[in-house]
């Protein structure tokens, strides 16, 4: 054995291009500072200057560089790529002092890239208008750089079956960078920004300022979270269609984003016949119909609102909060109507269960992803057929195509390391003395990259009573889930620094 030389000059290289990224961003949340004259203009600008020139010098200094980049680097690139953009995103925080402990900066920061949603702030309507639209950002920014990820890099490491994907997608297939990479990304890129843009001008149709509309279409289409009202969408419970049009929104989130590229390339059967596109649909029909039975028959939706009483009538009111749940948490979303621990001990443990579940793969959501659950059911009902005739040939299918053991065996470790990671999660949690509800719904949230937990971290409720260690243990638990675990495991191993 002998240790691994790195090409550590690309790795910086793409760190400073992040990092300019960053800043570009932040001065874009100056602009919006400026425009509304919030009193923390020059605060924001210095935060975003100081990111750009870290870029700048990073880039500057490994301008000579080798062009190629190994797995190893690309699994550090990733991994290591997200905490740089969490440090420096935490810059705009601390310079207004909008928070000013870093460790709350960092997990808000955390929370907005992994587009998790849960935040630490307990009055969101006295920050400045800058801030909060750099808020909004890191959730755009973040769901983005996930479906780019899912295209272009995870499929090219391996990582968690997300071959599969990349056999779908209009995008690579081989190990080396391929220049159909960045023209997927490029379309996929305009058809997230043109999402925003539609969502952000029907909210403001709708009812919504258009500072509201902005930062809550930011925060649908990433699945993020993050309002800018302390009440979440609750704020406009007495205005339905505000909340209908976040709910289609989170529908599409949740999709798989080639899905909407064949969608306006008018090849509406490649859309009908998707395996996980129709057990995702199937998956939130059932899973509401359960949730608006229990919310008519057994709930009071009135008394759990977290502001302003139901106006419409309550068959009506049970639809529209039973959806808008249901797809806030399998999308990962995490926007709340409602307090639904409040909606009998059922479906708290069933919206607790469907923090498990996820959106598709190639969405902004986070958690398993049904087409990993979907695998697993078909391969778990194969098992009853090969056990009665083990001589048989019967390999899984996808989309009509087989699918290798690899992947099937690459999926079956990343639904067991997932389960353990959450195991553990609520572990550490409760060392920090933090009761058993609380513990498994902070792991789970965490993990799943959902927002809102149980207990004392439940809808209505924040994570600023977590303790310090906490926050921290939180933050990693929302990179974890947020890149696929292996991304972040594999970096723990001693053979991954090493070579064979």
């Amino acid at each position: 054995m002998y240790r691994m030389h790195l090409n550590y000059k690309i790795i910086f290289h793409f760190f400073g291009l992040l990092l300019l990224f960053n800043g570009g961003f932040m001065m874009l949340a100056t602009l919006i500072s400026l425009i509304y004259k919030d009193g923390v203009t020059l605060n924001l600008f210095l935060a975003g200057l100081s990111t750009l020139l870290l870029g700048a010098i990073a880039m500057y200094g490994t301008k000579k560089h080798r062009k190629e980049m190994n797995k190893r680097e690309g699994y550090i690139v990733v991994a290591f790529g997200w905490v740089v953009m969490s440090l420096t995103g935490t810059l705009p925080y601390l310079a207004t002092e909008a928070i000013p402990s870093f460790t709350d900066a960092f997990f808000e920061t955390m929370s907005g890239y992994t587009t998790t949603g849960a935040s630490i702030i307990n009055d969101i309507e006295i920050l400045p208008e800058g801030i909060l639209f750099w808020r909004s950002m890191t959730h755009w920014i973040g769901g983005m750089g996930i479906i780019v990820l899912a295209i272009a890099i995870l499929p090219l490491l391996g990582v968690g079956g997300m071959q599969l994907f990349a056999a779908e997608a209009p995008g690579p297939g081989g190990d080396k960078l391929h220049p159909r990479i960045t023209d997927t990304a490029k379309r996929l890129w305009l058809i997230y920004f043109g999402y925003t843009v539609a969502e952000t001008i029907l909210l403001q149709v709708a009812g919504m300022s258009f500072f509201d509309a902005i930062n809550h279409a930011m925060s649908t289409l990433s699945t993020g979270g993050f309002s800018t009202k302390n009440s979440s969408i609750a704020h406009w419970n007495d205005n339905p269609a505000i909340q209908y049009i976040i709910i289609f929104f989170m529908f599409l989130a949740g999709t798989n984003f080639v899905l909407s590229y064949y969608l306006f390339k008018g090849n509406v059967k490649k859309i009908i016949k998707d395996d996980e596109f129709k057990l995702y649909f199937k998956f939130i029909a059932a899973f509401t119909i359960v949730a608006v039975l229990l919310i008519y028959f057994r709930a009071d939706v009135s008394q759990s609102t977290i502001a302003h009483p139901m106006v419409l009538g309550e068959s009506e009111s049970a639809i529209r909060h039973g959806l808008f749940q249901v797809l806030a948490i399998v999308t990962t979303t995490g926007f709340v109507t409602a307090d639904y621990t409040m909606w009998t001990p059922f479906l708290t443990v069933f919206f607790f269960g469907l923090m498990f579940l996820g959106g598709s793969a190639g969405s902004t959501s986070g958690g398993v992803k049904v087409v990993r659950h979907l695998i697993l059911i078909k391969n778990g009902f194969l098992e009853f057929k090969r056990a009665l005739h083990p001589n048989a040939i019967l390999p899984v299918r996808y989309n009509t195509k087989s699918i290798s053991k690899d992947i099937v065996f690459n999926i079956l470790g990343f639904f067991i390391l997932y389960m353990l990671s959450f195991i553990i999660g609520a572990l550490v949690f409760s060392m920090f003395q933090i009761d058993f509800t609380s513990a498994v719904g902070l792991s789970a949230s965490s993990l799943g990259n959902v927002g809102p937990a149980l207990g004392d971290f439940g809808p209505v409720n924040n994570y600023a009573a977590l303790p310090v260690l906490g926050k921290w243990w939180a933050s990693f638990l929302m990179l974890l889930g947020r890149l696929e675990l292996f991304t972040i495991l594999i970096l723990l191993t001693p053979f991954f620094w090493r070579n064979r």
